[in-house]
This record gives structure tokens, sequence and C-alpha cells, in this order.
């Protein structure tokens, strides 16, 4: 596969071999890592909100808000990976096991730290989405998620494995 003539923007900056080999082999670079991590945060961003929302509005309790919250956070990941593999033209049940490869470590451990830092701060769990500290927790909260994951990325990506897999898709 000729990655040398990708004419996607968002292909532009990646570091990796030209010479048909996965990006599992070489240098992976910072910025690599990173963008595979936005790509996850934005999943778990939209599903851990999505959740909070529904589980507020319902009058459910913390633990059950946070279950639906990483649940959603899972899906929404998954299914933002999942809509570029289909892109592609790949049938539904090998895009599908890429995605779980790809994205379930990443996902995890974005989910351990950002409900980890949530259920530690004083008062966070009883923020509701109308208090602006459950914003700005939130935000803490998916920041400090992004920062511990970037190197988890960086050394999957290093191995062949992670968003290495699915960046074959892409083209």
């Amino acid at each position: 596969m000729q990655h040398g003539h990708d004419t996607h923007a968002e292909h532009a900056h990646h570091e990796h071999a030209h010479d048909g080999h996965t990006h599992g082999m070489g240098k992976v670079s910072w910025r690599m890592a990173a963008q595979a991590t936005l790509h996850c945060l934005t999943g778990c961003a939209i599903g851990e909100i999505l959740g909070m929302v529904i589980g507020t509005a319902l009058g459910w309790g913390n633990v059950q808000t946070m279950i639906l919250a990483i649940t959603l956070a899972f899906f929404f990941g998954y299914a933002l990976t999942l809509r570029g593999i289909l892109k592609a033209g790949v049938d539904f049940r090998t895009a599908f096991r890429v995605a779980l490869a790809a994205d379930t470590l990443s996902i995890a451990v974005m989910e351990l730290i950002d409900n980890g830092v949530i259920a530690l701060w004083p008062g966070a769990m009883d923020a509701h989405p109308a208090d602006p500290m459950f914003w700005y927790i939130l935000a803490i909260a998916l920041a400090a998620a992004f920062v511990i994951t970037v190197p988890v990325n960086k050394w999957m990506i290093g191995r062949g494995k992670g968003h290495a897999v699915v960046h074959q898709y892409h083209h």
C-alpha cells in the first residue's frame, strides 16, 4: 500500500514508512499519537456528555448515570472508527473487529482517567449539566484523560496496533 501520494489533509502530518509497511514499522510521531487520541476523545466526550445529560434528566443515581456515560463513550468511540472504515468499503464484520482492536485499550484508559477524576473530585459526582462545576471538571477530566492516553496510543501505534491498523483503511 503506497502512502506517498495520500491526498487526505488529515494524514499529511503523519510520519510513517512509505514502502508499503504498516505504521507499526519505524518511528511514530507524538503528533500522530495525539491525532489518534483526539479521535478517541471525541467519541468519549460525546458519549460521556450524552450519558450524563440522559442520566440526570431521568433522575438516575450517580452509578447508573456513570455506567450509561461509559457505555455511550465506548459506543461513540467505536462508531467514529467504524464510520471511517466502512467508508473505505470494508464489510461491517471486519470493520467492527478492526474498531474493537484499535480502540478498546485507548477508550478504556481514557474512561478510567476521566471517570477517576470525576469520581475523586469533591462534589463532582453531584454536579449537574446546569452547574458550571459540571463543565469545568469534565473539561479537566477529559484533558487529563487525553494527556495520559497519548503515550498509550503512541506505544500501540509503534507496535502496529491501535490506530495503526485503522489507518490502512483510510485510503
